[in-house]
């Protein structure tokens, strides 16, 4: 998709983090851009802001845990926009804990948040994209898709069954004209380790929301598979962990992340 101009784009998780740049972004593309979130208040701040800013911001407060109701946000979307151009799936909680202290609930809080809503929501809407032969989904996952995070496994687990289930959908649209990528942001000033005032690991490539932002506006237009931007010594690590996965074990130990994800479990 070589340009965005004109193409409607549904935002989750729009309201706060990363979403904003992604929504600030996407409209100095003049793209159409439907924000969805639970924070109504939040919604019409960020819709006025892409508005002047060149885009169309249309905010849609809605919960994606209720995934029965997933039909009928698709349904108003569509009758609001005609159809859906572009697909980022960035909605995302994250709770630290010791495995064995998460309960039930926080469990299936967390992958229909930052799985199963996302695959709902391009299940829904994937056949009309297919049908015009034309669109493009991103799905924002994260390092610890690639490296089991812990005190955050079912993060982790999330992320990874993000990345698998783009690789897997990427290869099932290989002859259309449908893309489909993935965006590891990595460490971000503006991400959910930050905003509990943690530091980041040793080594860790720390990213600005903008660069996010901007890989995911590449990611669309080059139609990039998966995108991470971590630094390069994180990049090697991952590439040899499923090889060596003690040594990916020991590695995490040194630069820090163990301690670091334990003591916000604690808080």
């Amino acid at each position: 998709m070589k340009s965005i101009a004109g193409k409607t784009v549904l935002l989750t998780g729009a309201s706060g983090g990363i979403g904003v740049f992604m929504a600030r972004a996407l409209a100095k593309e003049q793209a159409t851009v439907i924000l969805v979130s639970r924070s109504e208040d939040k919604l019409n701040d960020i819709c006025a802001e892409v508005n002047a800013l060149g885009g169309k911001g249309i905010s849609i407060p809605f919960d994606l845990s209720k995934l029965d109701e997933l039909p009928s946000l698709v349904d108003k979307i569509h009758q609001i926009t005609g159809h859906i151009d572009i697909v980022i799936n960035n909605a995302a909680v994250e709770k630290y804990r010791c495995f064995q202290d998460y309960t039930l609930e926080d469990i299936q809080s967390i992958l229909v948040t930052n799985l199963i809503s996302g695959m709902e929501l391009t299940r829904l809407i994937l056949p009309g994209m297919i049908a015009r032969n034309s669109g493009h989904i991103v799905n924002i996952a994260s390092g610890s898709g690639k490296k089991g995070a812990p005190y955050n496994s079912i993060y982790s687990a999330s992320k990874a069954g993000l990345i698998m289930w783009t690789d897997a959908v990427r290869q099932e649209l290989a002859d259309s004209q449908v893309n489909i990528s993935v965006v590891c942001p990595g460490y971000t000033a503006a991400g959910m380790f930050f905003a509990f005032g943690l530091p980041a690991p040793k080594l860790a490539k720390v990213s600005q929301p903008q660069d996010v932002a901007i890989a995911v506006i590449k990611a669309i237009k080059q139609n990039q598979p998966e995108v991470m931007l971590d630094g390069v010594l994180t990049r090697l690590l991952f590439s040899n962990v499923q090889l060596f996965p003690e040594f990916g074990d020991h590695i995490f130990r040194w630069i820090g992340i163990r301690e670091l994800n334990k003591n916000r479990s604690e808080q």
